[in-house]
């Protein structure tokens, strides 16, 4: 990891050039400093990496999506809290500093080969930059080279989406040809399978937008991206060398993906690592257990309910799910899920001392009470301390890109789906359904996430990214390329409560935990949260119902208006950034 902070010293030369997008380069002796040999080319490139999300992005990254239930309704989605004013994203510096890069990467004292590999690194994280612009804003203007502050093509309009996205598509496959990195054992580098890994994700992305936002007239194209996206996908299957962790058996496996303190590198491909020696931590453990600190984000029941039993069958199918208790709807299911939320015999461990440890009332406000980033030991709760790495890209999304664009282009085979989804299930411990795609469409998943879709292996594939893949970062931006917006309006319910004044012990420890009341009794047991779950508290509208009133699903701050619109799909460009340039317009609807 030293290496990857070191380029701080050299770019210090060069940072004021390659910082904004207006600003001049520095001198030429500066520049011949870094360009002029392999050493300085490494050092630059290592500044590329700033791009990358952090480990506290990743794990904040969901907080904003279908299944998320939090203290607060996000601004995006409350009728006239988001707009220009409030928007954000529109920051061109770190494309400055890519660019200024690949302009100068020309010395002859350097080999045209290692000067390619080094391109490639740029162009990636160019890839990487533009593809989240797009995501969020649509059409952008594509910046190819290094501008100086008194270039008028600084105020150009935006370019077409596809314009861009060709370009970006031509940067993948510049990286994937010429990145000569083919591993890495910290899992903290850019490899060639790494750029494959993005062409797959990208490529995935593109094809389905393009195939479910009909308004952009792209349809036609949408089959290119997908097969490209299989294509990719190809290739890190075959020769990428990663496999899906199993250490640990199915009870484990999954969960240390997302609490080793170094990453497991048969599955992870690229990570922000933490590293101690050079303090260099994330704040999981304060986000996700902080009755104040973070969003207090869970699971809502209604994407609970899509986890398969172990024996592969719907939940769904169950006589009487919809009344079953917190304590027996978790048993018997995908075990993913108990890696994924506290239920069952989780236990934590405080000074040394192991405790049982039932969802926590004071964090949670559905009963789902996640676990997948945070650690087991309470010293990490109380601020930025975490020791694990966090996943950015693993070799299970490769495998989902895989199965979902042959599922679009009505490809996937038996083997395909037994290598892929089979594969992940088996994973998770589920014991059937693991070499044959399914026939048979799950009414429960397709009435409440994707009426429109009736291929069942193209439902169970969607269904499978959803719990694979839960809070690292994916579904808001999966919902907006299946074009499935509305899902944001989902209630935000939690576990079934049968009556009110009912101690309920939730971890089947023998000892009760929490009670949901209207009127609180004069004497409280002792060790049992009391959560008030009455019309109103102190004359105000209680955001904490219960769906029948005095039994049923738990509710929370159902009483505030979600509505999706349209122009959501979309964010708005920045208010200040359209007085600088009028030429950038403004999205549709905002």
């Amino acid at each position: 990891m030293t290496t990857k902070y070191s380029w701080l010293l050299l770019i210090g030369l060069l940072a004021a050039g390659c910082s904004e997008l207006e600003q001049v380069p520095q001198s030429t002796a500066s520049k011949d400093a870094v360009f002029s040999s392999t050493g300085g080319l490494d050092l630059y490139a290592n500044s590329f990496y700033d791009n990358l999300p952090s480990g506290n992005d990743i794990i904040r990254s969901d907080e904003m999506a279908d299944y998320s239930a939090r203290t607060q309704v996000p601004d995006f989605l409350r009728d006239g809290a988001y707009g220009p004013r409030q928007s954000t994203g529109w920051d061109w510096r770190p494309l400055r500093n890519i660019n200024y890069f690949i302009a100068n990467c020309t010395n002859p004292a350097v080999p045209a080969e290692t000067r390619r590999h080094y391109i490639g690194l740029a162009r990636f994280f160019r890839a990487w930059f533009y593809f989240d612009k797009v995501k969020r804003f649509g059409d952008v203007p594509w910046i190819g080279n290094a501008m100086n502050v008194d270039d008028a093509s600084l105020y150009n309009a935006r370019d077409p989406r596809a314009t861009v996205m060709d370009s970006v598509l031509a940067d993948l496959d510049y990286a994937t040809q010429n990145i000569r990195t083919t591993g890495d054992n910290t899992r903290s580098l850019v490899t060639k399978y790494v750029a494959y890994g993005l062409k797959s994700r990208v490529c995935l992305f593109e094809g389905t937008f393009r195939k479910y936002r009909t308004s952009y007239n792209l349809g036609s194209t949408a089959e290119k991206w997908l097969n490209e996206s299989v294509k990719a996908s190809d290739v890190v299957m075959k020769e990428g060398g990663f496999s899906l962790n199993e250490t640990g058996g199915t009870d484990k496996s999954y969960r240390q993906l997302f609490t080793n303190t170094t990453p497991v590198t048969n599955e992870i491909m690229l990570s922000a690592v933490s590293d101690a020696t050079l303090s260099v931590y994330n704040d999981a453990n304060w986000w996700w257990t902080s009755a104040t600190y973070g969003s207090r984000v869970s699971l809502i029941r209604t994407f609970v309910n899509t986890y398969l039993n172990i024996d592969g069958t719907p939940f769904t199918d169950k006589a009487g799910y919809q009344t079953m208790t917190f304590m027996d709807e978790v048993k018997g299911r995908d075990k993913r899920l108990q890696q994924t939320i506290r239920m069952g015999n989780y236990i934590r461990t405080n000074a040394g001392a192991v405790e049982a440890a039932p969802p926590v009332f004071s964090y949670t406000y559905t009963g789902y009470m996640p676990i997948k980033w945070s650690l087991d030991d309470t010293y990490y709760d109380g601020g930025t301390r975490n020791i694990n790495s966090i996943s950015i890209m693993r070799y299970a999304e490769i495998l989902l890109n895989y199965a979902e664009a042959k599922a679009e282009l009505g490809t996937l085979t038996n083997e395909d789906w037994a290598k892929t989804v089979g594969a992940l299930r088996k994973r998770a411990g589920i014991t059937a359904g693991l070499t044959v795609k399914p026939v048979v469409v799950d009414a429960y998943l397709k009435a409440n996430y994707f009426p429109d879709i009736s291929d069942a292996a193209l439902l169970e594939v969607r269904r499978e990214r959803g719990i694979e893949l839960v809070f690292e970062g994916f579904r808001f931006a999966d919902i907006i390329r299946w074009n499935r917006g509305p899902l944001m309006e989902q209630t935000w319910n939690g576990f079934y409560v049968p009556a009110l004044d009912k101690p309920l012990d939730l971890n089947e420890d023998g000892k009760n935990d929490v009670v949901f009341y209207k009127v609180k009794p004069a004497t409280q047991l002792a060790g049992v949260t009391y959560i008030n779950v009455a019309e109103t508290v102190n004359g105000v509208p209680n955001p904490q119902r219960l769906k029948n009133d005095t039994f049923g699903e738990l509710t929370w701050l159902n009483n505030i208006p979600r509505k999706w619109d349209e122009k959501f799909y979309l964010y708005p460009i920045p208010e200040n950034d359209r007085l600088i340039n009028p030429k950038l317009g403004q999205n549709p609807g905002w």
